[in-house]
């Protein structure tokens, strides 16, 4: 890998780290689901009108787009909002690559190798240490929450492998556009307008920029550099950098939200980084219907693009 190609894995990492905790800043502007309906709806606006007509079936963007866009990324911030720090949940979120794991075991016939198994039982260790954490300084059920959050972005992962979409970038402006009016819908019933209406009316700058920084720094630039990396290496050169988000995330936690990194959660973070480290690294085994391999390779698209003609799949 180029030296600016390094640097652009890195940089992304960077920002999909420092991202928790403008989620977090954000919250302080919006209600959760308010706040993921308008990140959905600045990412696909005006993405959507550039990027081309969907390359894959409208079943694929639907349902990745409700389980990933609503499920996920829903869950991911109510449970924030209900005090999940944004530190741990960076790191929490990596379980999604056990759940991806086990889901493609089942739907897929794919076939974890031993030390697949190894890696997903260390990550599991991980995540019980830092539920012991949470539960002995912060609410359990908003930890419980990103978990689902990491289930449901596993099973997202499965449904982009089915789906195969050849260009990754046009793929997540058109399953942006999707989670828009359910979010929208859930925020009016759970939420209530009067508190939308006031969270709208009261947008100020912060506001506006953390919308702005979520959509298309993280979304629109991290996935589109993300997809150009996988264009030009090999999966398995590009998915470690993604174990740098949660390195970012706790960090920029900490240094602008003054979260505290106690030694327990030092631990789960060990745990869960290199229990993903073998999970995801890991070439799994295949089952008689062979499929291009997809692996784990960043927070927002969790799928590698059909391989090039010129690269082995592995």
């Amino acid at each position: 890998m180029r030296p600016s190609h390094l640097c652009l894995a890195v940089l992304v990492a960077a920002v999909w780290g420092v991202n928790f905790t403008v989620i977090e800043i954000g919250l302080d502007h919006f209600p959760p689901l308010l706040f993921s309906a308008l990140r959905f709806l600045a990412a696909a606006l005006p993405a959507v009108f550039l990027v081309g007509r969907p390359k894959v079936a409208w079943k694929w963007i639907a349902s990745v787009g409700l389980v990933l866009g609503v499920a996920k990324f829903g869950l991911v911030f109510v449970g924030m909002d209900a005090g999940m720090p944004a530190g741990l949940s960076s790191l929490v979120l990596q379980i999604q690559a056990v759940f991806t794991a086990v889901i493609a075991a089942a739907v897929l016939g794919e076939r974890p190798t031993r030390v697949r198994v190894l890696g997903m039982l260390v990550a599991l260790a991980g995540i019980g240490v830092a539920a012991v954490d949470e539960g002995a300084s912060g609410p359990l059920g908003a930890f419980v929450m990103v978990v689902g959050a990491a289930a449901a972005w596993g099973l997202s992962n499965v449904l982009t492998r089915k789906a195969s979409p050849p260009d990754a970038l046009n793929f997540m402006v058109w399953v942006s556009t999707v989670p828009v009016l359910p979010l929208l819908a859930l925020s009016l019933l759970t939420e209530g307008p009067s508190e939308d209406l006031a969270a709208l009316r009261g947008l100020d700058w912060q506001g506006a920029g953390t919308i702005l920084f979520v959509a298309w720094v993280s979304t629109v630039f991290g996935f589109g550099a993300w997809g150009w990396l996988l264009r030009r290496h090999p999966a398995s050169t590009v998915a470690p950098f993604s174990l740098l988000v949660p390195v970012f995330g706790m960090s920029s936690a900490a240094l602008f939200l003054g979260e505290s990194v106690t030694p327990l959660r030092w631990c789960a973070a060990a745990l869960l980084v290199g229990g993903v480290a073998l999970t995801t690294l890991t070439p799994a085994r295949r089952g008689r219907a062979r499929m291009p391999e997809v692996r784990a390779t960043g927070p927002e698209f969790v799928g590698r693009p059909p391989a090039p003609a010129e690269e082995s799949v592995r």
